[in-house]
């Protein structure tokens, strides 16, 4: 089982490791090996090349938004590998899915360029940063809510940009729909007739241990062995 890891790996960052963290709780309990790789998205050349090799992969809090990270997000999305954008990666996917899907070919992002017109990706109302919240699952035909079979969580989160709420209606008529909602905002969001294909404004790998691995990261990994790659 190979997952590849977009971002560039660092070991002061909670959020990545974290995520290191929950693939072996989820090898121990499933009885498989895991072999992660974290890819930096910032260096040149075909690294788009290399993501057919690995059963699935993670856009991680923390990656870049640039033309490569955009490449591998259209190709898991078109080929169908089972992918999980956390954090930043929910904000990276969002941008991939505006620009590619509904043809806002400037989409923007606006920790990168706070002056477009089109930002599809903006600034919370309130940072969530650092903070621990209640989450509705919205749809109980969601991948969200067979893998934590209950209607609400808790989870925890350290973002400060999540989806332009401008745009939520275009996102699902196009079928990357909401399946989870606080008081405020979208925070998990779903897309129809992938295998697995779901993003998180929350850090899901930051509440994993050995004795409770992390439900939805593990539905992820199950998805990812119907591959059945080497």
């Amino acid at each position: 089982m190979k997952i590849a890891v977009i971002a560039k790996f660092n070991k002061n960052i909670r959020p990545h490791v974290a995520t290191n963290e929950v693939f072996e709780h989820i090898s121990k309990k499933l009885s498989i090996d895991i072999e992660v790789t974290w890819i930096d998205n910032e260096n040149t050349g075909e690294i788009e090349a290399i993501i057919p090799k690995f059963n699935g992969v993670l856009i991680a809090p923390g990656s870049t938004l640039n033309a490569t990270m955009i490449n591998i997000i259209k190709y898991t999305r078109t080929h169908k590998i089972p992918t999980l954008g956390t954090c930043g990666g929910f904000q990276n996917i969002v941008i991939e899915f505006a620009r590619n899907v509904l043809n806002i070919k400037d989409a923007a992002h606006a920790e990168y360029d706070n002056k477009s017109n089109k930002l599809v990706v903006t600034p919370l109302t309130c940072s969530l940063a650092g903070q621990t919240h209640k989450i509705r699952i919205t749809d109980i035909h969601s991948k969200a809510y067979f893998s934590y079979q209950k209607k609400e969580i808790i989870e925890k989160y350290y973002c400060n940009f999540g989806i332009n709420n401008e745009y939520i209606n275009s996102f699902e008529k196009n079928g990357f729909n909401v399946t989870g909602k606080d008081e405020e905002d979208v925070r998990i969001m779903e897309l129809d007739n992938h295998p697995f294909y779901i993003i998180t404004l929350f850090v899901p790998q930051d509440n994993s241990s050995f004795q409770n691995p992390h439900p939805l990261i593990e539905n992820f990994i199950k998805s990812c062995l119907l591959l059945n790659k080497p």
